[in-house]
């Protein structure tokens, strides 16, 4: 069974978020939480918090046992930019983008419900 959790609306770029996802793909629960706890990056404590969202979901609502899931799957994807200016001189202005992503987080237990 599968069970999803998703962060919307992070003020963070997804490119740099990215990197972390990649390591914790197929990883055990455990095993990818140390992934995210022991990371200084910012983009650790986002994926982190997603991941202990997903963790209690599956506890939760499905009544799976915490010991037996993995991660199956970790999207971050690019959300709506924020746009702002910083002043110039002489009256003009620079463009200022500031990004959000998305956080998606799959954890399964490896046993398929259809059967």
């Amino acid at each position: 069974m599968e069970v999803v959790s998703t962060s919307k609306y992070v003020r963070l770029a997804a490119d740099k978020a990215r990197d972390i996802a990649r390591k914790m793909r197929g990883l055990p629960v455990s095993e990818a939480l140390k992934v995210t706890d022991f990371s200084e990056r910012k983009a650790a404590f986002y994926i982190g918090k997603t991941l202990k969202s997903a963790i209690a979901n599956a506890e939760n609502n499905a009544k799976l046992a915490v010991d037996e899931l993995r991660v199956k799957e970790v999207l971050v994807d690019e959300a709506a930019r924020v746009k702002r200016y910083w002043a110039r001189s002489r009256g003009s202005a620079s463009p200022i983008q500031k990004r959000t992503c998305h956080i998606k987080i799959v954890v399964t237990d490896g046993k398929d419900s259809d059967k």
